[in-house]
């Protein structure tokens, strides 16, 4: 049944010219219910976080996890050779928020039967807050990635083609009180979306660990910048109920199937090409550490872990391909995962002392990154007696820790590396001029913002400082 709703969904994509808009996706029809629009969303959202793709996500690039074969130019910064942040900007407002706005009017548009009424309102609210918190994690991924960035006049093209773009620190705090109204909205034991929710197939219980999970994450995000906001936002998510274990995980199920398997899978295997290969600052530092994740994170070459020097080129059988996950099309994509979380919590309790001990919960958090990857309790155990935590300094431990457990969530990770400055990246020698010897900490804005909403575009970059890759977004202090 699932693969049916994927794949007729699928098949609603029309062919035609790109709209510059970032309100308007003609290539989807929107006379439909609502359940295909949400089940096209997540996977469009699961796409962006978990592709390879040069000219979508270059995050495992930016955080050195891997490198380039023979065509370098996104290891050394170069976005705008492919037009990448035009497409990030196209994957986030057109296929996922865009899809979701529809399924949201769809729902408000619904007139149910006679047989439906009493029970309509309790599984209407339902299906709006679901809607409502995918929209909120996509909006914060926006934030995240450019800064200020088109909120309030967003997804209405015909009332504002051109929109604004909203003050980042104020989207924050919007999208904070936007979730919290959210969960309360949930109601268990009523009516929601069934098997085309394919993160949860409408368990409203889960989504609500979810939605605390993702107020965790708004909350840790604003640590440095605003602590009071922070700490009232952290408890209010630990008091909800967040997710503590991999059955919760919010994962995208692909399938064996084209066009519906793993976009790793797409890239790597389905492809025909070796484009890439381990980065030797991440293998070394898997090395160094003994790390037991490595042989499932990467290939070995005759019995040893190699790692390409950033920003070179190489032979493909030199060094270490991905591991075996990457090219299996039914690897889930992630979206958000009892170790992402786990390392959310440790660091609250390091920085605010809510939670817990801060040791006790970092060892947990590791311990969960070696569940997901199919170690056992032992082998945690056993790296944690040569690696443990260190509380003169915990954004070290805590934050190499999750550059190494958020491998396969290169998006998040650069999320860990810019708030606590771990791990310690080098920019390589040939990288581009604009990266000004920096690893990028934003991406700028899409050229075809600047040319088809000029002016919103330039009060933009001008507010937030720059639109450069060295610009940083609000909540990321030095």
């Amino acid at each position: 049944m699932k693969n049916i709703i994927i794949s007729s969904l699928l098949a609603l994509i029309l062919t035609g010219c790109t709209s510059d808009n970032v309100n308007d996706d003609p290539h989807v029809a929107y006379n439909m219910a609502p359940e295909p629009l949400l089940t096209y969303a997540e996977k469009e959202l699961s796409d962006y976080m978990t592709t390879p793709s040069v000219n979508e996500n270059n995050f495992r690039l930016t955080m050195q996890y891997w490198q380039e074969v023979t065509y370098v130019s996104e290891s050394n910064y170069n976005f705008t050779a492919r037009n990448v942040s035009n497409n990030v900007w196209a994957d986030n407002y057109v296929n996922v928020l865009n899809n979701l706005n529809k399924a949201k009017e769809l729902i408000e548009q619904f007139q149910p039967t006679a047989s439906e009424l009493n029970a309509w309102p309790a599984k209407k609210q339902n299906q709006l807050a679901i809607i409502d918190i995918l929209s909120v994690y996509t909006f914060q991924t926006m934030v995240d990635t450019f800064g200020d960035v088109p909120y309030s006049q967003a997804l209405n093209n015909e009332k504002f083609p051109l929109p604004i773009y909203d003050d980042d620190t104020q989207i924050y705090e919007k999208l904070i009180t936007r979730l919290k109204t959210d969960i309360n909205n949930l109601e268990e034991g009523e009516g929601s979306f069934g098997s085309g929710d394919i993160f949860y197939q409408g368990d409203i219980g889960k989504w609500k660990k979810f939605g605390n999970s993702l107020l965790l994450k708004l909350g840790i995000t604003l640590s440095d910048v605003n602590p009071s906001l922070a700490q009232s936002t952290i408890n209010t998510a630990i008091t909800g109920g967040v997710i503590t274990n991999e059955t919760d995980n919010a994962n995208f199920r692909y399938q064996a199937e084209t066009p519906n398997f793993n976009p790793l899978f797409e890239n790597l295997a389905n492809s025909g090409r070796n484009d890439f290969f381990g980065g030797k600052p991440f293998i070394d530092f898997l090395n160094a550490t003994s790390d037991p994740r490595r042989a499932q994170y990467f290939h070995d070459v005759n019995g040893q872990y190699i790692g390409q020097i950033i920003g070179l080129s190489g032979v493909f059988t030199d060094f270490s391909a991905p591991g075996i996950f990457a090219y299996i099309p039914i690897t889930p994509g992630k979206i958000m995962t009892h170790t992402e979380v786990a390392f959310y919590i440790a660091e609250a309790a390091a920085r605010f002392g809510i939670g817990g001990n801060p040791d006790a919960l970092y060892q947990n958090a590791v311990q969960a990154s070696f569940q997901e990857w199919g170690f056992s309790a032992q082998d945690s155990q056993t790296y944690l007696s040569n690696h443990p935590y260190d509380a003169a300094n915990w954004k070290k431990s805590i934050g190499e820790q999750a550059w190494v457990a958020m491998y396969n969530h290169p998006v998040v990770s650069w999320n860990f590396y810019r708030r606590l400055d771990y791990p310690v990246l080098q920019a390589p020698p040939t990288a581009i001029a604009n990266a000004g010897g920096k690893v990028p900490v934003r991406l700028q804005y899409p050229t075809l913002e600047a040319t088809t909403n000029g002016t919103n575009y330039a009060k933009a970059a001008t507010a937030i400082g720059g639109d450069k890759l060295t610009t940083r977004v609000f909540w990321d202090v030095q």
